[in-house]
């Protein structure tokens, strides 16, 4: 059961979202959609094991009230202005800094990819990663964008596909990371670009989505997927199970639409699985997205899109009538639009709290305040929140 709480923003804060009330948005496809198949890039060998999942934190302890706390954010690389990401870094910083006891802390942040652009190169990471989230207090996370996938075909210095990513988070224990200069954070030792996070109160299934604009999956993943719905639907009395991928399945910008390619690998994994999660994140188009999608079973699952975390470009929603827009695809009829923010850059803090009475997932995401305003000043506004409902499973 999934439930909406909105929060209200200032007629400021939201005034492309209050101009733009006559368009009713909605999930769309983008009718010039480009062909780049042949930017598929091929995987690296895992650093670790199969079935590549890392534990991460200890059970808790039989309390009458369990929780956990951690931050999300996706594309959070830029060039020209990084002053947004470096506000998303400290409004994210001071609320793990400000917390009234160590239950509501956040154990960790959790980053849906695009880390650097336009290329994954190792030389992008000091100024565009490690120096602005040098200061975060919490271990860092990740799956891997398209940017972080990709190749330059121009650089001088020949490297691979994820060289950079993997010796930033797929090392095979704590190392300093060669081109970070200056940085304290150590390498993490995810044991895959495709990998799950066992956590205390959740079951986080990480994808890897590649290089090209709508995302491409390959089999050997797609049954690796399958078969970690199944294992994760073994714990789900006590776990949430979230599943995260960059290239978002459903869309409502202009930019970017919906991916076909990943709607239909998730049903289709899905069916195969007899296993739904709970949630979906993801990140790719540059602002924020709720969606929930209504299966003929009466389950509700809400996909999010939070991928405003700091790059200079925000996608602003399409008018779903326009000529080069498709909202009448039958892969897009049971998916809602039910809040969006796509004129600031933010981030998500998610809890998940269980008590012997209540199981649920809560999603709260937040705006940062306006470029040019002292940050240290400032707070980020609470934007947006969610529930999702697992009592009784």
């Amino acid at each position: 059961m999934v439930t909406y709480q909105h929060s209200k923003p200032s007629s400021k804060q939201n005034r492309t979202t209050m101009i733009s009330t006559k368009i009713l948005y909605k999930a769309v496809f983008k009718k010039d959609q480009i062909d780049d198949q042949y930017k598929f890039q091929p995987l690296p060998s895992p650093s670790g094991s199969y079935p590549y999942r890392l534990d991460v934190g200890q059970q808790p302890v039989a309390t009458p009230v369990q929780s956990m706390v951690f931050h999300m954010v996706g594309d959070t690389g830029g060039l020209k202005h990084p002053e947004s990401q470096q506000q998303v870094v400290s409004q994210m910083s001071q609320q793990f800094l400000n917390c009234g006891t160590e239950e509501q802390r956040p154990s960790f942040l959790y980053h849906l990819g695009d880390i650097v652009y336009h290329y994954g190169e190792a030389n992008q990471y000091e100024s565009q990663f490690l120096k602005p989230y040098d200061n975060y207090p919490g271990p860092i996370y990740a799956i891997a964008g398209n940017h972080d996938s990709d190749v330059n075909p121009e650089c001088e210095e020949e490297y691979s596909s994820l060289e950079a990513f993997y010796a930033a988070f797929c090392n095979v224990c704590p190392k300093t990371i060669y081109f970070g200069t200056a940085s304290k954070r150590k390498s993490q030792v995810q044991p895959n670009v495709y990998w799950t996070m066992q956590a205390p109160l959740a079951t986080i299934i990480g994808l890897h989505t590649n290089v090209p604009k709508y995302g491409y999956i390959e089999k050997e993943q797609q049954r690796w997927f399958v078969n970690e719905l199944k294992h994760a639907a073994l714990h789900k009395a006590d776990k949430a199970i979230i599943v995260c991928m960059h290239h978002a399945p459903y869309s409502a910008d202009n930019n970017h639409g919906s991916s076909q390619p990943m709607i239909e690998f998730l049903e289709s994994s899905f069916e195969e699985a007899g296993v739904r999660p709970d949630i979906i994140f993801s990140g790719h188009v540059h602002n924020y997205q709720r969606f929930h999608k209504q299966y003929s079973d009466g389950k509700t699952l809400p996909f999010i899109v939070a991928g405003a975390g700091g790059f200079d470009e925000l996608h602003a929603l399409a008018d779903p009538q326009g000529p080069n827009m498709n909202a009448n695809s039958k892969l897009l009829d049971e998916i809602h639009l039910q809040n969006y923010c796509d004129n600031k850059h933010g981030f998500l803090k998610i809890e998940i709290e269980k008590t012997p009475f209540s199981f649920a997932i809560h999603g709260s995401y937040y705006t940062i305040p306006a470029l040019g305003v002292n940050v240290e000043d400032q707070e980020a506004q609470l934007f947006d929140t969610f529930k999702v409902d697992l009592t009784g499973r």
